[in-house]
C-alpha cells in the first residue's frame, strides 16, 4: 500500500504570482539571508495537510470535499511575516480574504477523518532561510516592504500531491473544486 503526501490548497492567479516574484528579487538583491526562494510554480496557501496517505484515503477525502459549498470570494496579497523573530525559518506573504471560514468548513467536512488544525495561518511561503546573521535586519526589511494590494478572484481549491526530491517539491493536483457563484 503506497503513502503519498498529500494536502488541500489554494493556486494563486498569474498577477500575484508576478507581484511575489518581484518580492523575492527585492528580498534577494538586499542579501539579508542564505536560503531558498519558493519557486514561482510551488506558490500556494496550503489549507489543510493530509500527511502520507492511501490512495483509498484520498478517495474518502475527495468524497468529503466533493459536500462544500462555499462562494466565491476575493483574496488580497497582505504584509510579510515570519513565524518566529528568535528563529526565523520561513518567510511568508499573508493571503487576505476568507480564507479562514473555507479552511474550518475543509476542517469541519473532514473531522471524522483528520484532527482539525489548531494553529492555522493564512500564509504563503515565499522563501525558507537557513540563515540570517542579522535577523533583526531582515524581519526590518521585510516590515517596510511596499508592494501593490493585488486583488484578485478564488474560485476553486485543490486536493494535491506532493513528492519531494533533492532540488525540491514536485507539486500534482488530483482534484480542483469550484466555488459557488
Amino acid at each position: 500500500m503506497e503513502l503519498k503526501r498529500r494536502f488541500i490548497a489554494l493556486n494563486l492567479p498569474t498577477d500575484a504570482i508576478n507581484e511575489i516574484k518581484k518580492i523575492q528579487k527585492l528580498i534577494k538583491d538586499k542579501n539579508l539571508f542564505i536560503g531558498k526562494f519558493t519557486e514561482l510554480e510551488n506558490l500556494h496557501l496550503t489549507l489543510k495537510f493530509l500527511g502520507e496517505i492511501t490512495n483509498d484515503e484520498v478517495d474518502e477525502a475527495k468524497e468529503k470535499l466533493n459536500d462544500i459549498s462555499f462562494k466565491i470570494f476575493e483574496g488580497q496579497l497582505g504584509e510579510f511575516g515570519v513565524f518566529s523573530d528568535h528563529f526565523v525559518k520561513i518567510i511568508w506573504i499573508e493571503l487576505i480574504g476568507d480564507v479562514f471560514e473555507l479552511q474550518k468548513q475543509i476542517d469541519e467536512k473532514l473531522k471524522n477523518l483528520y484532527k482539525p488544525e489548531k494553529r492555522f495561518m493564512s500564509h504563503i511561503t515565499i522563501a525558507r532561510v537557513k540563515r540570517a546573521d542579522n535577523k533583526k535586519t531582515l524581519i526590518e526589511f521585510l516590515k517596510n516592504i511596499k508592494h501593490k494590494k493585488i486583488k484578485f478572484k478564488i474560485d476553486s481549491f485543490y486536493l494535491m500531491e506532493s513528492e519531494l526530491k533533492s532540488d525540491g517539491p514536485i507539486y500534482k493536483v488530483i482534484e480542483k473544486y469550484s466555488l459557488k457563484s
